[in-house]
This record gives C-alpha cells, structure tokens and sequence, in this order.
C-alpha cells in the first residue's frame, strides 16, 4: 500500500475541515475517498468524494482503508466499535468516548494491533507543552510538588448553546465544559503529570448559562506522591486566564501567554529546609526563560503520524487507548460533584455509566426543543459539531 485512503464521518466544523487539508494535499500518502454524514446536505461539502448517509455504509464500501470519526461524542465508541471490528484503522476526534465505560468498550474492540488506532490529540505536537513535558520526565524540575492550571479562556454566549439541540446536554455530549472544551487540557494535564489518586471538585452546572451541564469547574487532586494540584475552568468568565504553574523540587515554572518562564532555584527545596543558617530566608535563584519553535503542525502534524504509523510504523504521538485518562479526570471531576464526596482515581465506570444514564433520563433539554442557530468564528468547541 503505497497510500491510506481514508474516509471521514462527520462533516460538521471539524470533519469538513479535515477533508479540506487531506483534499487540498497538506498530508502526505492520505487519500480522502468517502466521506458521511446523516445529513444529506452536509455531504455536498465535500463533492470530489463519495458520500454515503451512514457510517455503516461507508465502513462496508471497501473504498476506505482507514476511518477518521468526527461526530458528536457517544457516537465515537459505537462507530469506532464498528471500524475496528470491521478490519479499519482507525482516527477518532476528542474525546474518544463519554465516560471510562465506553473508553473500555471501545479500547477493547482493538484486537487486531496491526490495526492503527489514534486519537486527534492534536495539543500534544505543540513545543510548548512537549518543552514542559521534557522538563519534567527529564528530571530538570525535580520533583513535582504542586500544579496550578487556570484554564479559563473558554468564554462562550447563550447564542452558542443555541447553536445544536444537543450542545451542553447530558444525552448529546455527556458533559459541558468537560467533555468539550476541555478534553485536550485535560490530557496534556495528564500527559505531564499522570493521573492522581483521588480529587474533590466544586463544580457549578449552569451556573453562567441556561444549561443543565458543566461551565464552571474547580478541582484540587492529590498525587501519589504527595503533590497536590487545582484544575480550574469556565465558559462564563471573559477575558479568562489560560495559565499553568508548576512546582517542583528545584524551582517554578510558568507557562502563560506563550511564554515559559523558570525560576531555578540553587539548590533543592527540600535540602534547603534542612538548613539553620538561613532559618528565614530562601534559596538563591536564578530566572530562565525557555523558547519553543512552534505551537506544531496540530491536527495536520496528528493525521500525518496517522499515515505514517499505518505505512511505516512510525510510533504514534497519541495513540487512542491513552484516550481513557482525560475521560476519567473529567468522569471524577463530575462524580465528585454529583455526589459531594471525594473520589479516588480509578473511579468506578459502571457507577459513573448508571449515574449519567439518570440525568439523561431526567434532562430537561430532552423534553423541549431547542431553537438551534448559526455561530461562526473558529472554536475548539466545533470539534463536536455536525
């Protein structure tokens, strides 16, 4: 195979401005073929290709070797069910399920590892964060003591919630800021520092909007070893702050506005404590500040590693089965909430899968239509959109 032939499902912002980069030849070896979506007019988005109005068919045209799946969340477990079940590599768009139930479903339909399977993690090709991500697995920073991300530049109006019926609901996206604004600050948050052992959040559902799902969240966690971190972010808070702070054993790290400053200290903090003849003082320091090239080629760089894995074996910068950990932080994030109790991490899918399964059951958004309009401008939100 000297080419992928790929086909796309979901032609909404995301879908249709994947197959306008694979068209217009920006990804070397990827042939768009087909394309799909439930809505007929969508595919006249993409005439070059053929468009079949289900998944299920194009799946099953044999004109496709690999599927890109770009529709709205629980719709990525049961597709990418198919896909894989059906001998298709596979690219699913964050995040790549609703909840840690139908991560494991769909992680377990993999059997095949000939098979390609990624996730459109696209954050994890910006210098930024793999210059931070280095830092830390490189021992630089030492320790970490403490994370501190503000995250909360995400402002949205009414007049987008209006956009789909099935925006911030429960049955249409599982989750608000969580599940779509959020997903690739939660991996890369995970990326860098794993996963904690348990948190405890504070979490206003509506609190900005008329919605019955999440738009405002603050979060504190605790690491195995000790460290503690706070997640916070909002939909509701304009011009927001997007700011990550790192502490660890030999100094401080911030991360804002393209910036990356370190602040290094001289010697340990922990081995300075020790010390009694600066009883009040502090280690001496020194400021550095740390360039990156880029932000990375996101989501083109993500579907290039795609092909690449399938026709060279390249290793994959975001293989989907990773996928389950920014879900189960934003998971744990909610039960905490929906329960008012610490919860510790794995947290408990069935559980989780029973308690969501209710407020769908008892939206309210299921029993009144919403009056859907048009929002334009560029938001990492139309990820989900159709």
């Amino acid at each position: 195979m000297s080419k992928v032939r790929i086909g796309i499902v979901g032609l909404g912002n995301m879908g249709s401005g994947h197959a306008s980069q694979i068209l217009a030849g920006k990804i070397s070896r990827l042939e768009l073929t087909a394309v799909a979506d439930t809505d007929p007019a969508k595919l006249k988005r993409v005439p070059q290709v053929k468009g079949f109005t289900s998944a299920d068919e194009m799946i099953a045209s044999g004109l496709i070797d690999a599927i890109l799946i770009a529709t709205p969340h629980y719709d990525h477990t049961t597709i990418g069910i198919k896909a894989l079940k059906a001998g298709l590599h596979v690219m699913v768009e964050k995040p790549i399920s609703v909840h840690r139930a139908d991560c494991e479903r769909l992680i377990a339909a993999h059997t095949n590892k000939k098979q390609v399977f990624a996730a459109m993690f696209n954050q994890r090709t910006d210098h930024y964060y793999i210059k931070i991500r280095n830092l830390i697995r490189s021992g630089e920073l030492g320790e970490v003591r403490r994370v501190n991300w503000i995250i909360t530049d995400w402002f949205r109006t009414e007049h987008y919630y209006a956009s789909g019926g099935w925006r911030a609901t429960w049955g249409g996206e599982g989750g608000g800021v969580l599940l779509n604004q959020c997903p690739h600050n939660l991996d890369l948050f995970q990326w860098m520092f794993g996963l904690p052992v348990k948190l405890r959040s504070h979490i206003g559902f509506g609190r900005y909007h008329d919605i019955e799902v999440d738009d405002d969240v603050t979060a504190y966690m605790e690491f195995k070893n000790g460290a503690t971190g706070v997640f916070i972010t909002s939909t509701g808070e304009a011009p927001g702050t997007n700011r990550l702070e790192i502490t660890g054993e030999r100094g401080k790290l911030v991360y804002e506005k393209d910036k990356i400053t370190y602040t290094r200290n001289e010697q340990e903090m922990t081995d300075f404590s020790r010390t009694t003849d600066q009883a009040f003082g502090r280690p001496g320091t020194w400021d550095v500040s740390i360039p990156a090239p880029s932000h990375g080629g996101q989501h083109n760089e993500i579907l290039q590693n795609f092909a690449d894995a399938i026709l060279d074996g390249k290793a994959l910068f975001a293989p989907a089965a990773e996928g389950i950990h920014s879900v189960e932080l934003a998971n744990a994030m909610l039960l905490s909430a929906w329960t008012d109790k610490e919860v510790s991490l794995p947290i408990d899918g069935k559980k989780y899968e029973r308690l969501l399964k209710a407020k769908i059951a008892e939206s309210a958004t299921k029993k009144k239509k919403k009056k859907v309009v048009k929002v334009s401008g560029d938001d990492f939100a139309k990820s989900f959109g159709k």
